[in-house]
């Protein structure tokens, strides 16, 4: 009968279907299994997902890290837990107006150089208040930080901090961290003969959009390192790859939208990066035993 036809077409249909799912099933395992194919992604093929893709920038930027000559980092949200810019603005009774800037900076929305002049018209700071801000709101480490810098220390990757903060504020940072000053790209606030704030050093790299992409160039030039790893929380961070080989998001303090779609592996806690240190040494011992 005419019903009957049609049920065995249909059962023939779904034979059909579950064999050819049975035969994509490996395929597309493969497929997401290697990082050799990752260019193709994305490329008219219909079993690509942003799941997938990501996972590749990801495994190169664990890869980098491994084999980086240097780390980059961010200070302010970052290595530690304040904007510093706004810690003081707060001080000196400028914060909520500042803070809307460095947020619009950060998010990419307004040119660094031009925030970072507004803020500062605004802040006007003098020496005295930043020394005095220091003592009373000194800088908190973010969590995991000193350990994963001490872990870079100990493999004798060199590590830099890079930032569009001050000078002034930076340095004891990178007392508490054993990171040299030479080692430090920030910005300088310019005083009078009394202390009192004039303007700021607008020579610095890191004084304008783009600065940080210039200091990884400078950094690379100067010392010829091979890999270099930045990690940071903003879109002025994110600029510095390439030059760079890999950039690492850090939304433990601040989760910026664009940074966790844009990094190459976006992270919340130092723990996992040095997890990722410390399963490459694990290697390393078990193949020495």
């Amino acid at each position: 009968t005419m019903a009957n036809f049609i049920s065995g077409w249909r059962a023939i249909g779904r034979s059909t279907l579950v064999s050819l799912r049975n035969r994509t099933r490996p395929a597309l395992g493969h497929l997401e299994s290697s990082s050799d194919r990752s260019p193709a992604l994305g490329q008219n093929n219909t079993f690509s997902s942003m799941a997938v893709r990501k996972q590749y920038p990801e495994a190169r930027a664990r890869k980098a890290l491994l084999e980086a000559d240097a780390v980059c980092f961010d200070v302010d949200s970052t290595v530690i837990q304040e904007e510093g810019i706004d810690v003081l603005a707060e001080y000196c009774g400028a914060g909520e107006k500042v803070a809307e800037l460095t947020s619009r900076a950060m998010g990419g929305s307004m040119r660094f150089q031009d925030a970072l002049a507004a803020r500062l018209d605004l802040i006007r700071p003098s020496k005295a208040d930043f020394l005095n801000c220091l003592e009373k709101q000194p800088p908190k480490l973010s969590p995991g930080i000193k350990e994963f810098i001490q872990a870079l220390h100990a493999r004798g990757t060199h590590v830099y901090l890079v930032s569009g903060g001050f000078r002034l504020m930076i340095e004891p940072v990178a007392d508490k961290l054993s990171i040299p000053h030479s080692r430090i790209y920030a910005n300088s606030v310019l005083f009078d003969e009394k202390e009192e704030y004039t303007t700021y050093n607008d020579e610095e790299l890191t004084s304008r959009s783009g600065g940080k992409a210039a200091v990884v160039n400078k950094i690379r030039g100067e010392n010829d390192y091979k890999s270099i790893v930045v990690i940071g929380d903003g879109v002025t961070d994110m600029e510095a790859r390439p030059p760079a080989d890999a950039f690492i998001g850090y939304g433990g303090v601040a989760e910026r939208a664009p940074v966790k779609e844009g990094a190459d592996w976006f992270i919340k806690d130092f723990n996992d990066l040095i997890d990722q240190l410390s399963s490459e040494k694990a290697i390393e011992d078990e193949k020495a035993a």
